[in-house]
């Protein structure tokens, strides 16, 4: 007997009439594959994005490949917790529940180390603190949603590489780009897996799981240190990056399905960690994937959660 074929954002269809989902930076790359998938079943879409030209390219790119897409633009700036307050309360203006919650938006290894508006170094800033100042902020509409909503933090096989520096989170003393880069990733898979802890042990109604991308050819090399390099180099760079990924990796539609598989397959569990199934996850259909040695303590993840609070002023 043939086994069942693997799950694939193209062979499963859980319609999603009547829901609404939120996706940050999907402007492109993966959370725009995600926000198409999510839009193809028929969920309304709340898109905060930061670059509100980005954004309208990426709003006319999403109706011309599905036409019927219900889409509404915020603006954002995750570097900004300001920015993060108010973008929640107009997301409360637009719906009274949040049903899907997908925390994508990333900056992957500036050359140089920079500071947020409140003075978080830059990428753990984004990656990791305004997502978690902004799913506080908006946690009463996850709960809202029937059964609960789903929240997906967007993580790396870059989290595997790094331990969380408690004396230096901010990178002040020693700036290392991709360190800062996979402290943020290790960062996101913890707050999903304390999340889900928490949400269990007080009784919050919402759902929170973490899943990684592979190797996805995608623009975060363009957003980070291409972006910081002189013009010559951030091209080659970039170039160079995504001809990487491309032909070790794969597409970032195909990324992007470990983080649909997170927020609709039935098989997926809260507090899980979901990938791609191939050797070293960095390509193929998705699946559950190894949770890193650095990521398995509940002692380092309630650590962080603790002093997030502190950081971004925010209390769940």
């Amino acid at each position: 007997m043939m086994g069942r074929s693997p799950w694939r954002v193209s062979n499963t269809q859980p319609p999603l009439h009547g829901r609404v989902a939120l996706v940050t930076g999907a402007n492109s790359g993966l959370g725009f594959e995600a926000a198409l998938g999510l839009a193809h079943r028929g969920a309304r879409l709340l898109l905060p994005i930061r670059n509100p030209d980005r954004g309208q390219s990426a709003l006319e790119r999403l109706l011309a490949a599905c036409p019927q897409a219900d889409v509404t633009l915020l603006p954002l700036d995750l570097a900004c917790l300001r920015s993060v307050a108010t973008c929640a309360r107009a997301v409360a203006d637009l719906t009274d529940h949040i049903d899907i919650q997908i925390n994508n938006a990333g900056i992957m290894a500036p050359t140089r180390r920079m500071e947020t508006q409140d003075g978080f170094e830059l990428q753990f800033g984004v990656n990791h603190l305004g997502h978690f100042a902004l799913s506080a902020h908006l946690r009463p509409l996850l709960e809202a949603a029937n059964g609960g909503g789903v929240l997906v933090s967007v993580a790396s096989l870059a989290a595997a590489k790094n331990t969380l520096h408690f004396n230096d989170l901010q990178s002040r003393h020693r700036y290392s780009p991709f360190g800062a880069y996979q402290q943020s990733k290790l960062a996101n898979l913890l707050f999903a897996q304390e999340l889900a802890r928490r949400a269990g042990e007080r009784g919050w109604n919402l759902h929170a799981r973490a899943a990684h991308p592979g190797w996805a050819a995608t623009s975060i090399v363009a957003n980070g240190q291409a972006s910081t390099l002189p013009k010559p180099l951030g091209f080659i760079e970039q170039t160079l990056g995504t001809a990487v990924l491309r032909v070790m990796g794969q597409s970032a539609a195909a990324g992007a399905e470990p983080l649909l598989y997170a927020a609709l397959s039935p098989q997926a569990r809260d507090g899980d960690y979901y990938g791609p199934q191939s050797a070293g996850e960095r390509r193929g259909p998705p699946g559950p994937a190894i949770v890193p040695a650095t990521a398995r303590k509940a002692s380092t993840a309630a650590r962080l959660w603790d002093i997030s609070e502190r950081l971004t002023n925010t209390a769940w």
